[in-house]
């Protein structure tokens, strides 16, 4: 198919965008925006708008009456790219041009082709209308597909997740077609490294707006927040009023120490539990994604939620392959109340049923608070705003201060004019496992003990005082009560008491509460935990001495324990060292008490030193 062709198709073909009411308002607005901009410009351009309104589909749209050529659609993941190409396939009832009637006759198209490894070849793409691929496929160090395109071959390039542009694969892209028309796609157009997303933002739909039209669900932060805390530091044991830890919070070693400690992960579980509950008097099963510090502190979190008789699982990028694709299967068939990642489930993640965002981890960066977010924007009852289904809750605890990354948020959809540096500082606490020399620990040096926990700090996302909500009230109280709002006698004064009345009554509506444990369940799963710990360690303590955890070195140091590579050798050690500092039997650990396995899981920090000591002393012997 040559390019005439394809250029009269775009322009020929009677597509119904404009007073199409299947279409969602921001793929109409982003649509006409877009030709807009390019009837005078042709700089790279921005469309912001939010997960789950519509961008997908909106990229089968914009081509038509603008594109010239073919279509190009780059993804920053597979997981995104099969989404788009599901969207883009006239084969399936699903695809934005048959569930909106955009589109009756296909005929001669839209084709599209989909870049892989091996299944692709240049003559799909040359007759097909859309290519859709991810970055690492098209633009990899192996450069499999881009030197095959000339350099005219595509005369529209779409983005999906635009705030990765500015990268130097995406860059090497941009460079390769320099006549190409470029739309970046996003809902939130900056990066979390600093760089700048390349482009002019010509449209935007706001976060609060789509919570209004029933796009996205409506969602509310809820923090644990104590009257009194009480916390370990330094040898000294400290008493905190709320003041007194806001204050705290704004230094890295507190929230590092609230993230890390077993009591303030417990207030945050227990949150999102009572949370969780709330939404589930609807009938429908709600889940909890859960944000966490590190591949142990996910596995934690996971244990705590467990110990309250809730299913859940850790997932980490270094797990095998199938045992995390049934982690992904069990959340997917609803036999998991909650997930806990590091930095897994992100762009491109779409399960509805995620509804309540438990952050156990300090963000300082806007943008992937943003995207974690995102997780549980998706609703699950369309284009019904006042759906009990339609609700989301964000769960933290003040002291790692994401109170001030929620403000930031919403001051972003309002487009107020914040310091943009403060917004994308790259640097974020507690990442990955570490890979410093020194080895990277569990805990931080603060240790939570004890709080107060009276009441959780809440505040929704829709503001009752936002002229756009209480325009959209007035406008749906006909269609709900079948009245018109000036019968009632109810001006809009009125109703923004009411709605701020109604705020503070479902503010005061949930009390925080200690949630029983079986000691049964909570022995066995602190069994659990000291096995995951020590190995955890085990392997921070190979990273931190530079020794790979396959290789042998560490075998004839200790002959004694008939280990065959470093990290059965330094597991052993461990296991021997908890041992014999707790007078445990080599096969009594069945027998442990929840007080003594909780002892030994505390420790395990100091046990490492000594066998990070040890195995040093009998490396210099050696020497």
């Amino acid at each position: 198919m040559d390019n005439e062709k394809v250029k009269r198709f775009f322009a020929e073909a009677p597509v119904a965008i404009e007073g199409n009411r299947r279409l969602r308002v921001p793929q109409v607005e982003g649509y006409r925006a877009t030709k807009q901009h390019f009837e005078t410009s042709n700089a790279h351009a921005i469309l912001r708008i939010p997960v789950g309104c519509g961008k997908s589909g909106l990229m089968g749209l914009i081509p038509f009456g603008l594109a010239e050529g073919r279509v190009l659609i780059i993804a920053p993941n597979l997981e995104i790219r099969d989404g788009v190409a599901r969207e883009l396939d006239y084969s399936n009832p699903g695809c934005i041009w048959r569930k909106t009637n955009a589109l009756e006759d296909f005929s001669e198209g839209p084709h599209r082709a989909v870049l892989d490894g091996k299944n692709a070849n240049i003559s799909d793409c040359e007759n097909s209308h859309f290519v859709i691929t991810n970055i690492h496929q098209l633009a990899s160090s192996a450069d499999r597909w881009l030197p095959e395109f000339p350099d005219d071959f595509f005369d529209l390039v779409l983005v999906d997740e635009g705030h990765h542009n500015a990268a130097a694969s995406w860059t090497r892209v941009f460079e390769r077609f320099p006549n190409a028309k470029v739309v970046s796609l996003t809902a939130t157009p900056f990066r979390s490294d600093g760089e700048e997303v390349e482009g002019d933002i010509i449209y935007t739909y706001r976060f609060a707006e789509a919570m209004r039209q029933g796009y996205i669900k409506q969602i509310t932060a809820a923090n644990v927040d104590p009257t009194e805390l009480y916390f370990t530091h330094e040898g000294s044991t400290r008493r905190l009023m709320r003041d007194q830890v806001l204050q705290l919070a704004d230094e890295a070693w507190f929230r590092m120490g609230i993230a890390l400690s077993r009591e303030s992960n417990v207030s945050i579980v227990d949150a999102s539990i009572q949370w969780l509950e709330e939404l589930r008097q609807s009938g429908t099963k709600h889940q909890i994604i859960a944000a966490t510090c590190s591949i142990n502190h996910a596995r934690e979190v996971a244990s705590l939620y467990r110990e309250r008789g809730y299913k859940a699982a850790a997932v980490d990028s270094r797990m095998r392959k199938d045992e995390r694709e049934q982690v992904m299967d069990d959340l997917k068939a609803g036999r998991l109340d909650c997930i806990a990642q590091v930095n897994v489930l992100g762009e491109g993640f779409d399960h509805p049923p995620l509804s309540i965002a438990a952050i156990f981890r300090p963000f300082r960066g806007l943008s992937p608070y943003v995207q974690f977010v995102g997780r549980i924007m998706r609703v699950l009852q369309q284009n019904s705003p006042d759906h009990p289904d339609n609700v989301g809750y964000v769960v933290s605890h003040i002291g790692l201060q994401q109170d001030a990354r929620w403000d930031d948020f919403k001051a972003f959809d309002r487009e107020d004019q914040l310091v943009f540096e403060d917004w994308l500082d790259p640097r974020e606490e507690g990442d990955g496992e570490g890979g410093e020399r020194r080895r990277a620990r569990t805990r931080g040096g603060m240790e939570v003990l004890e709080q107060l926990i009276e009441r959780f700090s809440t505040d929704e996302f829709l503001d009752p005082e936002d002229e756009g909500s209480i325009d959209e009230l007035m406008h749906r109280i006909p269609e709900l009560l079948g009245v018109d709002p000036d019968e009632l006698g109810l001006t809009r004064e009125d109703l923004v008491q009411r709605l701020l009345d109604a705020r503070s009554r479902r503010a005061a509506g949930l009390r925080p509460e200690r949630l029983p444990v079986q000691p049964q369940q909570q022995r066995q799963e602190r069994r659990r935990r000291l096995h995951e710990v020590t190995r955890s360690v085990s392997g921070r303590m190979l990273q931190a001495m530079g020794d790979a955890p396959a290789a042998p070195t560490l075998v004839p140091l200790f002959p004694d324990l008939g280990a065959r590579n470093n990290i059965g050798a330094v597991i052993q050690l461990m296991n021997r060292a908890i041992n014999e500092r707790f007078g445990f039997g080599r096969d009594s650990r069945p027998e442990l008490t929840l007080e003594q396995l909780t002892e030994a899981t505390d420790a395990i920090e100091a046990i490492a030193d000594e066998v990070q000591a040890e195995i040093q002393a009998k490396r210099q012997e050696r020497a």
